[in-house]
């Protein structure tokens, strides 16, 4: 997902952070519904009562956004990744208040090597700022706002997770199409006579094809493991996407990225030996 809307952003030199996700929105709409008319998924017709049952997800996940671009705007990339595994331990705790799931010690392990790893390869190039500490950790609260109201939709909310890809979908169009129009994309779009061609149809119908089965699994992941389990996956899969990215895009990795990556990559596996281990004492 990062690498498709990394190649739409880079190719076509555009910076559409908000039109993207609805071009993606609406793809996933789409393609629910052509499987439930084609009878191989199966949900209920729009509600408005359920629709408001799955909203807060929603509301949460545009101030997420929102937080997230201020939070690039004011603090460069490495304030950002450390930051983002600060979050993290929010979820963590979280996920003990409001699940009664507390994390043993091998996990808080793995959250302080990831940290610790973050810092120690971006610590030459932070720039600290009030504004952007602010914004930063305003991300982080919306962010595990984000991961543990989602975890209490999949359980309170009587809907298939494809049901829940549909609603989450619908009202995110709903909510940042209007944004499109204030903020000015929508505009540059329709006045961008270059992007109005098949292959851009095309290139933004794969992102919105992968962002699919990308919200299908993260429902399904939160749902089935929960929200602490999430967000170090999240963090792991850095791993790849950096990888693949430099040869994508031709980018030399530097030797604090490697650094990270090999930090993130022992963090995850001594919180899937934590798994394991938990497993086994049951």
């Amino acid at each position: 997902m990062v690498l498709a809307n990394k190649s739409l952003a880079s190719s076509h030199n555009t910076n559409f952070n908000i039109l993207l996700v609805v071009f993606q929105a609406v793809v996933a709409v789409l393609l629910c519904s052509g499987a439930k008319a084609a009878g191989k998924i199966d949900y209920p017709e729009f509600q408005k009562p359920i629709a408001m049952q799955w909203l807060p997800v929603n509301l949460i996940f545009c101030g997420m956004l929102y937080t997230s671009m201020q939070a690039l705007t004011h603090n460069n990339v490495p304030m950002v990744t450390v930051f983002k595994n600060i979050a993290n331990i929010f979820i963590a705790a979280g996920d003990y208040v409001f699940f009664n799931k507390p994390s043993d010690g091998l996990t808080k392990l793995a959250f302080g090597v990831m940290l610790t790893g973050a810092i120690a390869a971006s610590y030459k190039d932070m720039h600290i700022t009030f504004v952007g500490i602010f914004w930063m950790f305003a991300n982080c609260l919306f962010t595990a706002g984000y991961v543990l109201y989602m975890k209490f939709a999949t359980q309170t909310v009587k809907l298939s997770k494809f049901g829940m890809v549909y609603y989450n979908n619908v009202l995110a169009t709903a909510i940042l199409l209007p944004v499109t129009l204030f903020n000015g994309e929508m505009s540059e779009f329709l006045s961008r006579v270059d992007l109005h061609t098949f292959p851009y149809f095309v290139e933004n119908f794969f992102a919105g094809f992968v962002g699919f089965f990308l919200n299908f699994a993260s429902l399904s992941c939160v749902a089935a493991t929960g929200p602490t389990t999430y967000a170090i996956v999240g963090t792991v899969n850095k791993i790849p996407t950096s990888i693949i990215g430099s040869f994508v895009f031709d980018a030399e990795i530097s030797p604090e990225t490697w650094f990270f990556i090999a930090v993130s990559m022992t963090g995850g596996f001594i919180y899937s030996w934590a798994k394991i281990k938990q497993q086994q004492g049951k």
